[in-house]
């Protein structure tokens, strides 16, 4: 009977601490940060180039090479700092090509790649300026 008893009390013992071990690390992990590990940005992801004037448009090329895959925010300010553009995206090989109207003033676009579990962030910034020339080209007759 002492045998049986001992058994039972060990099941009971090792089940609680079964169930103690379960529920007590989901605990652990939603401290820690959910076990995930915040996306830590690189200047030497993220890339972000002027590709020219095409079809009364400026284009800027913004590449983020994201290994991980997690989300990100692309935020585009203009001159005064507001957000012109914003969305989320997960891919591993980001690229995309950003379109502003060609006016006759300068502009000042600023790009922002931002990690969504932080505010880990790269930022480009550029002035655009135009320029206009003049050639004169003179001729013997």
């Amino acid at each position: 009977m002492n045998t049986i008893r001992n058994h039972a009390v060990k099941a009971i013992a090792v089940a609680l601490t079964a169930a103690i071990v379960l529920v007590g690390n989901p605990l652990t992990t939603r401290a820690n940060g959910g076990g995930k590990k915040s996306t830590s940005l690189t200047d030497a992801q993220v890339s972000v180039k002027y590709e020219g004037i095409t079809d009364n448009s400026i284009v800027f090329k913004v590449d983020f090479e994201n290994p991980t895959g997690e989300k990100f925010w692309l935020i585009i300010k203009n001159d005064n700092g507001d957000v012109v553009y914003h969305q989320q995206f997960s891919e591993t090989h980001f690229s995309k090509s950003v379109l502003f109207q060609n006016t006759d003033s300068d502009i000042h676009p600023t790009f922002v790649i931002r990690a969504s579990d932080s505010n880990n962030e790269i930022v480009r910034q550029f002035q655009v300026s135009k320029t206009l020339t003049e050639t004169t080209l003179a001729t013997s007759l």
